[in-house]
This record gives structure tokens, C-alpha cells and sequence, in this order.
């Protein structure tokens, strides 16, 4: 029989930091360097929540103006945005994503667009009968729905958290299909290509379960957006509530008179 080994906790990231009197170098540099460290060396992802400034000034036994004044460095640098009295998230070494809103497109053509390389792990896979999503498609109560939870990353971060269901009584063929990938590519492959989608976007806090997907040590304000689907004869093969992170995450809309 194995024995697995008990997990080891890690340590709060402020005791991975050490700051020195007996150097020339500034205790507020010496912060901004290591705290700079610790986000490039991937110890503080993107999501991450750093304590608010009275806070870490508490815990490391300093001023509050020194840490103010290395976040207030690290923010300018993009590293950090602030949160008011929840603290300060970090960012990561790349800038916010902006994607456009100009044309219907899936999250890995948009990743892809964005330069970023793009990846789904499910978290759920079913295939269900729900008289609540029957209703929003139009269909009979004990119509056949894929329903499908993934968590959508860019570059390995994860940037989403997804609940679609799909039509299976106009698309049978995707309850089996290989869906790894864009479910948008599969359902064109089946000969459903979609041609135009309804789409709203409002603001929405994590549960408890996204916090955890998206390293998020307090609530941290998201983009909640639901989208409706729809092929070339009308009728609706997809509905999709994503929450995204709304740290890095923006949508960039173009409107012409």
C-alpha cells in the first residue's frame, strides 16, 4: 500500500520576503524588487490578491508610505491595479487583454487573435433534460441539452469560467464529439456553423468556487456574459453564461454613425 505523503502548506507570500536595514538600497526598492520577483517567477500569479497597504505595512513591521509607495511603482509598471480596501491585484508581466466585439467568434479564435495561446479544461460534461433551459431555447420540456462547464485559460491563466449548454435536438452528433477544442469548429463541422448570437454583458462577483479557479483571495468584480446563438435557418443551437475575470479582461467596442 502507498502512503501519500501529507501536503505541505505554503508559507504567506510577506514571509518570502526579506528587507534589510544594513543596505544602502531602500526598504520601498527592496520591496518593489522582490515583489516584482515573486510575480515574474509565477509565486504570484495573475488574480493573485495583495493585502491592502496598512495591512502588509502591519504584517512586515514598516511604514504604510513604504508600501504605498512600492505598489504605487508596481502599478504604474502595470503590475499591480488597485482594488480600494481589498488591496491590490496582480496583473502579470502581459497587459489587460482588449478584445473587440466586432464579429460572433469562439474564446479560443479570440485567445488566438489576442496572441495568446489558448486552452479549456471541463469541469462538467452532461447531457440533461431542464425545463428551464428548454424554455430559453424554445424547445419541449424533455428536449436533450449537452451541458457543458469548462474553465477557458490564455497562456495557461485562466480567464474564464463557462456554462453552455447545446441544442442536441438539432445537433445529436455533438453529445459524442471530441470537445477539447472550439465547440464552435465542431458544431461547423457538423454542418451548423453559427451565423449571429445575442449577447449581454453586466457586472457579477465570483462564487466562492470561481475565486478559488481564478486565485482571487477576495471577491474580485467580473464580467458576467451570456450569449444566445444561432444557425443560418434560425434556430438556436447554443446558451452560454461566462464569467470573466475582470482584472485583465476588457471589451473593446467600435461604433460607427
Amino acid at each position: 500500500m502507498t502512503v501519500s505523503k501529507p501536503s505541505i502548506p505554503k508559507p504567506p507570500f510577506q514571509e518570502l520576503l526579506e528587507l534589510r536595514s544594513d543596505t544602502a538600497k531602500p526598504l520601498y526598492q527592496q520591496l518593489e524588487d522582490q515583489l516584482t520577483r515573486l510575480i515574474g517567477d509565477g509565486v504570484l500569479p495573475p488574480g493573485t490578491t495583495l493585502p491592502a497597504e496598512r495591512e502588509l505595512a502591519e504584517r512586515l513591521s514598516i511604514s504604510r508610505t513604504t508600501v504605498q509607495r512600492s505598489y504605487n511603482t508596481l502599478r504604474q509598471r502595470k503590475l499591480l491595479s488597485a482594488q480600494g480596501r481589498l488591496g491590490s491585484i496582480v496583473q502579470g508581466p502581459g497587459p489587460r487583454l482588449h478584445s473587440g466585439m466586432d464579429r460572433l467568434k469562439g474564446f479560443t479564435e479570440e485567445m488566438r487573435e489576442l496572441g495568446r495561446v489558448p486552452s479549456s479544461r471541463i469541469l462538467e460534461r452532461a447531457v440533461v433534460s431542464d425545463r428551464s433551459i428548454a424554455s430559453i431555447f424554445g424547445e419541449a420540456s424533455h428536449a436533450s441539452f449537452l451541458k457543458l462547464v469548462r474553465v477557458r485559460a490564455g497562456d495557461g491563466i485562466p480567464m474564464s469560467r463557462e456554462c453552455a449548454w447545446y441544442n442536441l435536438e438539432r445537433v445529436p452528433g455533438l453529445a459524442e464529439a471530441d470537445l477539447t477544442g472550439s465547440v464552435y469548429a465542431a458544431l461547423a463541422g457538423f454542418g451548423f456553423p453559427l451565423v449571429r448570437c445575442d449577447q449581454t454583458i453586466e457586472a457579477a462577483a465570483p462564487s466562492d468556487e470561481e475565486c478559488a479557479i481564478f486565485s482571487f483571495r477576495q471577491p474580485v468584480p467580473c464580467l458576467l456574459i451570456k450569449r444566445r446563438s444561432y444557425g443560418a435557418d434560425g434556430v438556436m443551437l447554443e446558451y452560454v453564461e461566462g464569467l470573466f475575470r475582470g482584472d485583465t479582461y476588457t471589451y473593446r467596442l467600435t461604433l460607427k454613425v
